[in-house]
Parts: C-alpha cells; structure tokens; sequence
C-alpha cells in the first residue's frame, strides 16, 4: 500500500520584527462607513480595513536590509550614491543602457507613451492594465488588447494563459499599417487576465514579428520575478537556469522596460523606465526633468532608490519566489475547492473570482463584480477591487454598456505582509459569500470621472442594504 505524505504547512520564509494593529469593527459599522464611500473600496479609510487585498502596488512589507539602506540613502540632488547602486543593479538586469527613476510606473507609462502615442497611434499588448490604457488614451492614442480567444476562458488551464496573440498581431499590423503601430507592449505578468505568466518563447515571437515590421517593443515588467518562477517551472528549457537569468532573458528581448517598482521591486514607492535607443531616451529624459526631477533621482528619495536597489535582488531569491507563488496558489486552490469560480490557474500575485458566474442572477448592467467587493467588505472587513465593466467598461454612442469580457474580483496579496491565518480567515468568510449567490441586484454608478473610473466613482445598491442591529 502506497503511503501517502502528510502535506505540510506553508511556512513563511522570514521572521516578524514590527508588528501593526488592525481594527476590529462590526458588519453595521461597515455597511455605514461602505455607504459613506459610495459602496466604493477606493474611498475607505484604511483604519476601516481588517484584510487589504485591493492592490499588491506598494503595500508590501520591507526587509531589515532595506531598512537599513534607508537610513544610508544619499540625498544628493545629482549624482547621488544610491542613484548610482540603483543604476548598476538595473543595468544589470535589463542590459539596457538609459536608466530613468520615476516616482511610480505610472509616471513612467506616461512620459514614454506620452512621447509615442497622440490621435491616429495604435498600441497593441496582450492586455492594458488600467493606467496603462489611461495613459495611451489621453494622448488620443487606441489601445488594442489580443490575447488568444481561449485565454478569455475562467475555467481553462493553460500554461501560459497570458500570452499575446501573434497571428492577431500580424492581422493588426496589416490593417493599421506598420507606421502607425506606436509600440507592442509585452505584460509581464498578465494583470488584467488574472495575473497569468507569459513564455519565453511568446515573447521571442513578438520580438520577431516587431523585427520584421520595425516596429518597438516594451517589456511591462512590473511582476518579471513573479513570471520568471512560471518560466522555470512550465516552460522547456529553463529549467536550470536562476530566476534572474530568465529575467534578463527576457527582458533582454525589449526595446524599452517600464516597471512599477512597488511590485516586484519590492519596495512601496517607484519606478523605473529603461531604454537601448539613445534618441529616445533624450527625450524621454527631458520630460523627466520637466514633470518629475532631475535625471538622477526623477521623482525618488536616495533612500528610496537604495531600498529599491536592494529589493530588485532580493525578489529573485528562491526561497522568497517559492512563498510568494505558492502562498498566491494556496488560497485559489483552497477558494476553488470551497465552488467558487476562480480565473485557473493561479497566477502570481492575485486570486482572481469569476463574479459573473458566482452571482448569476445579477446583470452586467448592475455590476456584479462591484457588488461581490462590497459583500467582502461587508462579511468580513476584506477589501478588493473589481477588474471587470466598472474598470473595463464603456458606452455605446446610446450611452448603453458595452460590458468587458469578464467580470472578475482580485485579490491582490501584499509581498510578506499577511499570515496564512489571515488567508484562513480569507476563506471562511466565503463560506457566508455562497450563501449569498441567488441575489439579484448589484449597483448602479451614480457618479464617474472620463479616466479610471473605478478610483473614484461612486455607486448605490439597487436594493437599499438592512443593518444588522449590532
């Protein structure tokens, strides 16, 4: 008889030395501070939270080393130390040879495609993140995502479910015209659809078709760490290599890199943007100067730069990698098994929830993805974010809804913050999220800005909520 081997407990590789009080409040005292915000997460008071999975973006935890190289950051204006140890690391890793430190990713998305983009330019990516999409847009530029049709698919298991489609690529080089493909730009992990990994040879591919039309590719490598673990462990080949020799690999493959470094950089404020084409990178560096500081701390604090620099070789330690992929897998393996629909497989940083099919009965008109953020919130203090119509939607020239293509929840898990009890508490509090599944009503938005919407808008329940008497 086969023995079979007991399955351990997932043991965070490190040691807490600070601790920070959360708040214990009832489900009346959020149903009321939840409707002060406009049933919207975005616009609670942090104190208000229990566990904060809105974003994985700067909320993670600091190590002692770089905690330490925040008390030796050089402050110097130009030239500083720290600029100098942050630009090595990221020379290294990227082999590119402009280096330009912005105060976060965004800022960096928008001073490369501010310069790109403008009215007639065509973005093409697997999938835009938000600001992303934001950014390109406002210059009067179109975002394009193309992932592969059954990538759109929940349920299905693909190893690389974050992929670009190539042939779609080539479909829309041809009716666009080489000339007014701005860039291809090559997510890393795949945020939009659940987090997903893309291959190495998925990228190689790009960069073959962008070498045949001369056309740019940008690496979004915010979560590179994160997809080179995916590489090593799925993809033929990379088996034997360091995660961070298949993060120079890839981003190798690039004409640009754009990273918000409160990811995988590890850090909770920056970002970077590094270029090979010296042109460019001038002019990308005068609007640096002009919008975020000087060339050599761009937006940062020299101890920001030091803590970032540390963090950029910190994120590919094994042990680290091992816990941050597998802690991800454990609660959207434990989620699934309790029924509940999760975008599979498990990607990186986040649990992303099928809110379409957990409530079927409520229409994409109503949101059902806002309304399973504020049922999280409600049940258990658990704050999230909707990645589906309110973040993705728009409207016809009726003003109806034209839907995205899913309506999904993430649960984004801050680097080296939580415990696995905390996740346990996570999933006991959908044990009372499936007993609500036959509702009917989600939210209407009674209030929104022209761009990222979903920061700011403010919403009403369709169905006014009861408030428990405690």
């Amino acid at each position: 008889m086969t023995e079979v081997k007991k399955q351990r407990t997932l043991a965070e590789p490190f040691k807490i030395k600070m601790v920070e009080p959360l708040k214990i409040t009832t489900e009346a005292y959020r149903i009321k501070v939840l409707e002060k915000a406009g049933y919207n997460p975005f616009l609670l008071s942090s104190d208000d939270v229990f566990i904060d999975l809105l974003t994985d973006s700067g909320t993670g935890a600091m190590s002692d080393k770089q905690w330490a190289g925040i008390m030796s950051g050089d402050e110097s204006y130009a030239g500083a130390r720290s600029w100098e140890h942050l630009e090595a690391v990221v020379k290294e890793l990227t082999g590119m040879p402009y280096i330009l430190p912005t105060h976060q990713g965004r800022a960096a998305e928008r001073i490369l495609y501010g310069i790109l983009g403008g009215p007639g330019k065509i973005f093409i990516s697997n999938t835009h993140f938000d600001t992303t999409r934001a950014n390109i847009e406002f210059t009067g530029a179109t975002a394009i995502d193309i992932l592969p049709d059954n990538a759109y698919d929940p349920e299905i298991d693909l190893p690389f479910k974050g992929n670009i489609d190539t042939d779609k690529l080539l479909g829309l080089i041809k009716q666009y015209g080489k000339e007014n493909i701005a860039a291809v730009i090559m997510t890393v992990t795949n945020n939009s659809s659940g987090g997903q990994p893309v291959s190495m040879a998925n990228v190689k591919a790009a960069r073959k078709i962008c070498d045949e039309h001369q056309i740019m590719m940008v690496i979004d490598g915010c979560r590179i760490a994160e997809n080179s673990y995916f590489v090593k462990h799925r993809e033929a080949g990379y088996q034997d290599k360091t995660y961070e020799e298949i993060a120079k690999e890839m981003l190798g493959l690039g004409d640009a890199f754009v990273m918000s470094a409160k990811k995988d950089g590890l850090v909770n404020m920056g970002g970077l943007l590094t270029l090979k084409d010296a042109t460019l990178a001038q002019k990308c560096t005068n609007l640096l100067i002009i919008s975020e500081g000087f060339a050599t701390y761009g937006g940062l604090a020299g101890r920001d730069m030091e803590a970032m620099a540390i963090g950029l070789k910190e994120v590919f330690d094994a042990d680290y990698l091992h816990y941050r992929i597998k802690s991800t897998g454990y609660l959207g393996e434990h989620l699934k098994a309790k029924g509940i629909p999760v975008v599979w497989p498990i990607g990186g940083h986040a649990v992303y929830i099928d809110a379409k099919k957990l409530y079927p009965n409520i229409p994409v008109e109503e949101y059902p993805g806002q309304a399973l953020v504020c049922d999280l919130y409600i049940k258990g203090g658990i704050r999230c974010v909707e990645i589906g119509s309110v973040m993705f939607g728009k409207y016809d020239e009726q003003g109806k809804l034209i839907p995205a293509k899913n309506e999904l929840v993430r649960l984004a898990i801050p680097r080296r913050v939580y415990t696995q009890s905390h996740i346990d508490y996570v999933l006991d509090i959908f044990d009372d999220i499936l007993e609500m599944r036959s509702q009917h009503h989600g939210y209407k938005i009674t209030y929104e800005p022209p761009f990222l919407r979903h920061f700011t808008a403010k919403f009403e329940k369709m169905i006014p909520l009861a408030v428990p008497a405690n």
